[in-house]
């Protein structure tokens, strides 16, 4: 099975920028494939750093289209929301007890993951049990770029594409709890 490092070293070999949106589509699409069929190639394998240059380099057609298909969609929220709790800073969330939901517009419904901070500890999961003090509504190309720090959070904020309902408080201090890449 290629290490994370070669699968890497694979990815920062691409121009992403000089693929069309289908061609960039296929690339995901066929990296998903080798994933899921055991062929030694893991999307989860590839470095943060690494994630972070391709949301970096993907223009906003590309990170659209993805936003849009149905298997990647899930694949790199989940992906993303596994990161988040990966590079939680439990230092920076002393005494923080927050719940924010998110919710990412999917035609008529949403896509919903929650975020839980508490004891020092980050979660976040599909399951959407918990009453949230926070519900942050964004596309998914704009939280992709949020989250890999290649967007600011005030100005997703405002320029209307997060959406804040409830407490604003835990959305205001909510990245800085979190090791954000630099692109």
């Amino acid at each position: 099975m290629p290490s994370g490092s070669v699968l890497d070293e694979f990815a920062r070999s691409i121009d992403v920028g000089a693929l069309s949106t289908e061609q960039f589509l296929r690339l995901l699409e066929t990296l998903h494939m080798l994933d899921v069929t055991g062929a030694g190639v893991e999307l989860s394998s590839l470095s943060t750093e690494v994630l972070v240059d391709i949301v970096a380099s993907a223009s906003k057609d590309q990170l659209k289209a993805l936003a849009g298909h149905p298997e990647l969609r899930p694949l790199f929220l989940e992906e993303v929301f596994r990161r988040m709790c990966d590079r939680f800073l439990p230092e920076k969330a002393k005494g923080a007890d927050i719940v924010v939901s998110w919710r990412f517009p999917n035609g008529e419904d949403y896509d919903r993951f929650q975020t839980v901070i508490e004891d020092g500890t980050c979660v976040s999961t599909a399951d959407c049990l918990l009453t949230p003090d926070t519900t942050l509504t964004i596309a998914v190309e704009d939280f992709l770029r949020m989250a890999t720090g290649n967007a600011g959070v005030a100005s997703l904020f405002v320029t209307g594409k997060l959406k804040v309902k409830g407490d604003y408080a835990p959305a205001v201090r909510f990245m800085s709890y979190f090791d954000v890449p630099k692109p």
